[in-house]
């Protein structure tokens, strides 16, 4: 029989109780979803005009170690809260519902930024300009290794829902994404030349409604599976 609950409640647990493991392979939806989550949070294209502010006056050889470094110390941020972000919640004895309930909120009202307040291109160009070492501030964090997208793979890599290989999957999701960030950063002046840094505001706005409904979903699961 085909499953028909929502996709979230079944990437975050359909057992009931919040603590069983879930012992099933992820779907090709729930990649896709979780692909989407991962993409919108991180922000490839917003982070091009970041880049571009960031590297003014470097030559190529410079914009392309740039790049390097922001891209790798990011996947480093991530990386680091995936093996051990869920370790340190446990040991300050904070529950995995109120986790997910929290980290929908605080991904939702990050959400509503990208939407209404300061695009993240307009935000973080303007830090760009004062940085000192613009491939760790602000382009690894907070523009790539964001905290929405450090929430976000805390929650998609919990050790009580998700098998290892899940989590692997995951894991190698964020990966992609930020290697698809890199790519772009690379490209960045053919990027900014084809969109503008309107069109690059109107990618980030359009992502955080995607984010704003995947951050409610995760908020309305997360009380459904507290109260089980």
């Amino acid at each position: 029989m085909v499953d028909r609950k929502p996709v979230w409640l079944r990437l975050y647990g359909r057992f009931g109780h919040c603590e069983e493991k879930v012992e099933y392979m992820e779907s090709p939806d729930e990649i896709l979803t979780s692909f989407v989550l991962l993409w919108a949070v991180i922000d490839p294209i917003g982070t091009v005009p970041v880049f571009i502010s960031a590297t003014k006056g470097q030559d190529a050889s410079g914009r392309k170690k740039i790049a390097f470094v922001a891209a790798s110390a990011a996947a480093g941020i991530l990386l680091f809260f995936i093996v051990v972000g869920e370790i340190l919640l446990r040991a300050m004895g904070v529950p995995l519902t109120a986790f997910q309930i929290a980290g929908g909120m605080v991904l939702f009202l990050f959400a509503l930024t990208m939407i209404f307040g300061e695009s993240k291109s307009e935000g973080e160009v303007k830090a760009a300009r004062s940085a000192h070492d613009t491939s760790i501030f602000p382009l690894a964090t907070p523009s790539i290794a964001s905290p929405g997208a450090m929430m976000a793979v805390v929650l998609l890599t919990e050790n009580n829902r998700h098998s290892i290989l899940e989590q692997s999957i995951s894991a190698f999701l964020m990966l992609i994404v930020v290697a698809a960030t890199y790519a772009l950063m690379r490209g960045s002046e053919w990027i900014s030349k084809l969109i503008g840094d309107s069109g690059a505001s109107i990618v980030s706005r359009v992502m955080g409604l995607i984010l704003a409904s995947i951050a409610a979903t995760n908020v309305l699961d997360g009380i459904k599976l507290h109260f089980q």
